[in-house]
């Protein structure tokens, strides 16, 4: 619930009012299934009920559906979560914000629409009423009520009007016009968001609370900053510029994960209160000294930041005297070329041909990407040659074409435009023999401590996961290999030696021996040997005759 203060300055004499914010089961729609519908009600102040009819009772109690979806990706969030108002000094000009869920579809998204107090007068003051008919005898449908509305209008505050016709409280109204109101409560119109879509929509990120702090920029302009709690325990700080949405940190708030359930705002103080079940956090809106550089500090685009050229270093605005023309920022471009261009020392790097290198690049922001350049020309992520991820760039077997200097540039867009800032630049040498490497490592090792690569032993996690697979079933297979192999030299083996102990295996200067005593043994005995000749020819007559 929240009161908003409209009797002030009210040329009309209005009330103040009271809105609250709500989940139900819809009952102007005929779907198969519950609709759960989120709803804004509005009473006035000032209500005292009726005198015969609602007595004790809201005379002035009128809902409406609050609607928060993406019409072109088919996404109705209709489950309201928690709801901050973000006063003005002008009634008028303050908007409520409601972070919203799904009740169907991605249960891991969430959106934040704003509402303007504009459009939430319009659909009470000005919108058509619906109330429930009976048909078909026992079905009731809640139709638009087409007929004659009494006056003063019904749910409307006691204001000049109705105190012109002689009602001053809610116990004047007549019975008709209370009557409407208590078979009416329902608007047929609902109160869209301030352009026709949320202001902020995320994925894999359920929102739990929601507080909005209005900061004026270095360039006049103002700019809503939405800090939301997750399910998880993390604090987003996001804003939504021209149209486009940004998450400009993510801060993890608790050990374990846990869901936000508080979340407080002290705009004079700059702080946060974010209260969990096991602890509570204080923390300022925003940390600019973590940013060390210009670049790191305009390209952030966080509106509470601007980098001082007389301090050199990122400073919180507001903290900041009337003159600010030492001061640098943009949040709508995240233009950086005002700050002073960054000298990138360019790293030596000697490789060995045929091994991979590994060079470092980090972009300057969350919301940057890396770009990568060798003599100029763009490295394409197809390329099978290079590995681009996150933090830098692998390149496999290199050779001499390879070498050269590379380029690391940080990239950020920003209303079709792009902005390139050199973050890292690289020479590649190839090695020529292994007396000048160990000479460079000895001359050159204040350079080798600020690059970082490999040239034998690259680091499997930069390794594609298709490689790793690769390289691993290889490995298997020549192991399985050179097993079997030594299975069959050891099986060969033992068989040689079986064969040999069993006799049926002679080694060569035995049976050369062998040999030689029995043709000595023929040499001592001819009688023998001529035995042997006669029986040889026996045997060949006897082959004879049976041909």
């Amino acid at each position: 619930m929240e009161i908003v203060p409209e009797s002030e300055f009210s040329p009309d004499g209005d009330d103040d009012k009271i809105y609250v914010f709500f989940t139900e089961t819809a009952v102007e729609f005929e779907f198969y299934d519950k609709i759960l519908v989120s709803r804004i009600a509005r009473i006035c102040k000032g209500d005292l009920g009726g005198k015969r009819l609602l007595q004790r009772r809201w005379t002035s109690f009128l809902k409406a559906r609050l609607s928060c979806s993406v019409p072109e990706l088919n996404f109705h969030f209709n489950i309201i979560q928690d709801i901050f108002f973000l006063r003005r000094r002008k009634w008028q000009d303050s908007i409520f914000y409601g972070i919203f869920s799904q009740q169907w579809g991605r249960l891991d998204t969430s959106a934040v629409c704003a509402y303007s107090m504009a459009s939430i007068r319009e659909a009470f003051s000005k919108g058509s009423y619906r109330g429930p008919i009976t048909v078909e005898h026992s079905h009731v449908r809640w139709m638009v009520f087409r007929g004659e509305v009494p006056v003063p209008r019904p749910g409307a505050c006691i204001d000049n009007f109705a105190r012109n016709l002689g009602y001053n409280t809610s116990s004047d109204l007549p019975d008709k016009v209370l009557q409407f109101a208590r078979d009416h409560p329902l608007m047929d119109g609902s109160v869209n968001p301030i352009g026709e879509r949320p202001a902020l929509l995320k994925r894999s990120s359920n929102y739990t609370r929601i507080v909005v702090d209005r900061v004026t920029g270095l360039d006049k302009q103002t700019y809503d900053v939405m800090f939301l709690g997750t399910d998880d325990g993390y604090l987003h700080k996001a804003f939504n510029c021209d149209g486009e949405m940004f998450i400009v940190e993510e801060l993890q708030l608790f050990l374990s994960p846990e869901p936000v359930q508080f979340l407080q705002l002290s705009a004079k103080k700059g702080m946060l209160y974010v209260g969990a079940l096991s602890a509570v956090v204080q923390l300022p809106v925003s940390g600019c000294q973590r940013y060390k550089h210009c670049l790191d500090c305009i390209l952030a685009r966080d509106p509470y930041c601007a980098w001082s050229q007389a301090a050199q270093a990122c400073v919180l605005l507001s903290d900041q005297s009337a003159d600010t023309k030492n001061l640098i920022q943009n949040v709508k471009y995240g233009d950086a070329s005002s700050c002073l261009s960054v000298e990138n020392d360019v790293r030596k790097y000697l490789f060995t041909l045929g091994n991979n290198v590994h060079l470092k690049c980090v972009p300057l922001s969350n919301l940057a990407r890396v770009v990568w350049k060798f003599n100029g020309s763009r490295i394409r992520d197809e390329d099978s040659k290079y590995l681009l991820y996150d933090g830098g760039i692998a390149i496999f077997n290199a050779t001499a074409a390879e070498t050269g200097f590379y380029d690391c540039l940080s990239v950020e867009k920003s209303k079709a435009k792009e902005f390139f800032i050199t973050v890292a630049r690289y020479a590649l040498y190839a090695q020529q023999s292994t007396e000048k490497t160990n000479g460079n490592a000895a001359t050159d090792s204040n350079n080798e401590a600020e690059v970082v690569g490999f040239q034998s032993s690259v680091s499997t996690y930069l390794l594609k996961d298709a490689t790793k697979q690769k390289s691993v079933g290889s490995q298997k297979e020549n192991l399985v290999l050179k097993l079997l192999c030594a299975g069959f030299a050891l099986l060969f083996f033992f068989l040689f030696i079986w064969n040999f102990y069993k006799g049926h295996i002679s080694l060569p200067w035995r049976i050369r021996e062998t040999s030689s005593k029995d043709t000595n043994a023929d040499l001592e005995n001819p009688e023998l040997t001529t035995e042997r000749s006669e029986a040889v020819r026996e045997s060949s007559a006897v082959q004879a005759d049976m041909s």
